[in-house]
């Protein structure tokens, strides 16, 4: 039997009777697109988030990105700072509004946006910056803020592995003018399928979501007021996402209980030249959305846990900047070298909240196996 960094089906057999009967109530509603699920995930997912906030419900992650970087203004001859150590979406939701995405390194410790570089980064074609909370925790915010304020830009937060992590108290999506989640079903919070929201404090940035989602139709159906996009939240996902965050704190805590039992078992084989678990920064909550460590001998560590039974995965293997897909942006080999030294050297473990703890032991004795033996 081959063990892989995520698997639902555990979660599905504690949660089934609450997941179809999700779906039943949305079939049995007599309403199936923009209804009443949808309604009550956006106002509860917002509630979660605080008072004053708004939230839109998308299709999917890349989409409520790409939505709110519209909604905030953002268009071709414009310029969003961002990293390369991401998932491609972050990147390609840029690109899909016209505008240019400007890349700045990472940190070797956290692998977050190093905030040092971006306002250097900064032209008079900036229009956002664009922090990924990445791995399940947040950017140092404050530094941003402050070269926004400076600067006259938007923050955009892309959230879509950050779930109820916290900041010094403050929740990742409450400190950027907007930000955008991912319920893709590997998430902290994940659908059954596709899904995505935009959340915001402000009222001008949610009614442009809510056309922008809805083909640029403001309420009336067949009047456009600007072109917009077919990119609505579906009310099955809506209806098993109002169930699961409920539990998203639990998520959360199952995570990091996992997170403790890695270091438990882990700890003792860290080191320089060795292997390097997760670091949480000072005031942050992790979330473990992802364990990802560190090892200059990835690659043969991962061919050696094969024999284990043990799949691993690689988040993320290929900076976006050296995708030929963005081989026009101009961005050359070592131009971020701190990202793509983390690229040959990174891997994940196995990480949700329901693993099994006789899984999780199997990973990491073997793991202790395979170091000892390098």
């Amino acid at each position: 039997m081959t063990t892989h960094v995520w698997d639902y089906l555990p979660e599905y057999e504690k949660e089934r009777a609450d997941i179809l009967g999700a779906v039943e109530r949305v079939f049995a509603s007599g309403r199936l697109v923009l209804g009443e699920s949808v309604a009550g995930f956006e106002e509860e997912f917002a509630a979660y988030h605080g008072a004053g906030m708004r939230c839109t419900g998308v299709d999917n992650g890349t989409n409520a990105l790409k939505l709110a970087l519209e909604a905030l203004g953002v268009g071709p001859g414009d310029e969003v700072v961002t990293v390369s150590n991401t998932a491609a979406p972050t990147v390609v939701a840029i690109a899909g509004t016209g505008a240019t995405p400007v890349f700045v390194d990472v940190r070797e410790d956290d692998f977050l946006m190093d905030t040092d570089r971006v306002e250097a980064a900064v032209t008079d074609r900036t229009k956002v910056i664009l922090p990924v909370h990445l791995y399940g925790q947040c950017v140092d915010m404050a530094p941003l803020e402050e070269i926004a304020r400076r600067h006259g830009l938007r923050i955009l937060e892309d959230c879509a592995q950050a779930h109820g992590a916290r900041h010094h108290g403050r929740l990742a999506g409450t400190m950027g003018d907007a930000a955008a989640f991912s319920f893709y079903p590997t998430k902290v919070l994940g659908a059954y399928g596709d899904g995505g929201a935009v959340l915001t404090a402000h009222e001008d940035t949610d009614h442009a979501m809510r056309q922008l989602r809805y083909y640029g139709m403001d309420k009336v159906y067949y009047v456009v007021r600007s072109p917009g996009h077919n990119s609505r939240l579906d009310e099955v996902q809506a209806e098993i996402l109002r169930t699961k965050l409920r539990r998203l704190d639990a998520y959360i805590e199952g995570r990091n209980a996992v997170a403790r039992r890695y270091e438990e078992g882990l700890g003792d084989l860290t080191g320089p030249g060795g292997l390097l678990l997760p670091r949480t920064n000072p005031g942050n909550t992790h979330v473990y959305y992802v364990y990802v460590v560190r090892h200059p001998r990835r690659d043969e560590i991962i061919e050696a846990l094969k024999a284990h039974g043990i799949a691993l995965n690689i988040s993320y293997p290929w900076p976006v900047h050296t995708m030929s897909g963005f081989a026009h942006l101009g961005w050359e080999k070592g131009s971020l070298p701190v990202t793509e030294k983390l690229a040959g050297e990174i891997f994940s473990l196995p990480m949700y909240p329901s693993l099994p703890e006789a899984v999780q032991d199997r990973v990491i004795h073997a793991l202790r196996d395979v170091l000892t033996a390098l």
